[in-house]
């Protein structure tokens, strides 16, 4: 039954988005508020350009103890180069890229359209529903 389920059935949709000049302390409150791992980085016309996650956050968190300011935007500390996976793909092979890496969430694309995100636990919403 999971090996029927694909990335698009489970996906978040409804998106906080930030952009590159949304800055960084204003960021991290977002992911705080919503009780999210990460946020799509998004241009004007809603083209994924990176991610901004609990890891960026960490960045910020230790630049700011070591500079002794809380300062920047998110274009200078996001993740440029992410993984995404396809809307269309198995849950199953989702779960295995999961455990294979050390990223929370992936970018979700369909006919080359940033259209979700997926985080591991979508994938476990997934499993407890068929149960």
């Amino acid at each position: 039954m999971l090996a029927k389920i694909t990335v698009a059935d489970y996906m978040a949709t409804r998106l906080v988005t930030l952009t590159e000049d949304t800055n960084v302390i204003d960021a991290i409150k977002k992911l705080l508020d919503h009780k999210i791992t990460c946020a799509p980085v998004v241009d004007s016309k809603g083209h994924l350009i990176g991610m901004f996650s609990e890891k960026d956050g960490m960045r910020v968190f230790l630049e700011s103890v070591y500079n002794q300011g809380m300062s920047g935007k998110v274009g200078e500390y996001m993740t440029t180069e992410t993984i995404s996976v396809d809307a269309s793909s198995s849950i199953v092979d989702l779960a295995e890229n999961f455990k294979k890496s050390p990223v929370r969430s992936f970018p979700v694309f369909e006919d080359g359209k940033f259209v979700g995100v997926i985080s591991r636990i979508d994938v476990l919403r997934a499993l407890v529903a068929i149960k």
